[in-house]
């Protein structure tokens, strides 16, 4: 391709890295997992939800930083994941959400058969789910599991680890993948449970907190986006019973940022 064309091809969403589109022309990256898709919607990147993967019975979608998953009652008339999916695919039903702030994979069903079928995946814990976290600190090289109780409290109004009468379990696996600079690090959370916010309460009760988190973030003035970003997704099929795993690297704004931290 023509330098020009290559170019355009990047900023219209037709290049993508492993299962997303990537705009970022700087990366280092395996030739390997690269693909240029001509075919492929014009999309602003990093803007717009992308579909990844679909058929007659459920999708996988890629939901930019700062979409809703769902709608929440204090913002009414805001688009959503949902909303923006029911358009493009004629109807969709949640399965389960990801923060605002939060880029990466998501399941939709495109039945409501389906929609109970993911959901109950979900509640026997047999769907994987990686995040890619850029985090203050190092957590070291050994591989960290934390299992507790979270609650909707902890005593200062937000959620964590505690006990009491809506206490339930959590679990989160842990690795530093590389350094980033002198005071960050780039984390795999591999999550067995789903509760709101588990990676982000498990990071920051270690002392490494999420960079940009506004809530976990005690010691700090968050600024820019939190920096968290679900990678990856694999399941069973709950119709055709195939094995499906997708995975997203880290989006073009956290891997700017990566950068950064990193000189």
């Amino acid at each position: 391709m023509s330098n020009r064309d290559a170019k355009r091809a990047l900023e219209t969403g037709k290049v993508y890295l492993r299962d997303t589109p990537t705009a970022d022309a700087s990366r280092e990256v395996d030739a390997a997992d690269v693909s240029v898709r001509a075919n492929a919607p014009r999309i602003r990147v990093g803007s717009d939800p992308v579909i990844v993967f679909r058929d007659d019975h459920l999708a996988v979608v890629f939901k930019p930083s700062g979409l809703l998953s769902v709608p929440a009652a204090s913002k009414r008339g805001v688009p959503t994941l949902i909303g923006e999916m029911s358009r493009m695919l004629g109807g969709a039903h949640a399965v389960h959400r990801l923060d605002e702030p939060t880029s990466g994979l998501m399941l939709v069903a495109r039945t409501t058969p389906c929609q109970a079928a993911l959901k109950q995946l979900f509640l026997v814990h047999a769907i994987e789910r990686h995040y890619l976290a850029l985090v203050w600190g190092y957590p070291g090289s050994e591989p960290i599991t934390v299992s507790n109780q979270l609650v909707r409290d902890r005593g200062d109004g937000k959620r964590g680890s505690g006990n009491g009468p809506d206490a339930k379990p959590a679990t989160t696996y842990l690795r530093a993948i590389e350094r980033v600079g002198r005071a960050h690090a780039l984390v795999q959370a591999r999550l067995e449970t789903g509760r709101t916010h588990q990676a982000r309460i498990h990071l920051s009760e270690l002392g490494h907190p999420v960079v940009g988190d506004p809530l976990y973030d005690t010691s700090r003035k968050a600024s820019g986006r939190l920096a968290l970003h679900a990678a990856h997704i694999g399941f069973r099929h709950p119709v055709s019973g195939a094995d499906l795993s997708f995975t997203s690297p880290l989006p073009d704004d956290l891997e700017r940022l990566r950068r950064r931290l990193a000189s």
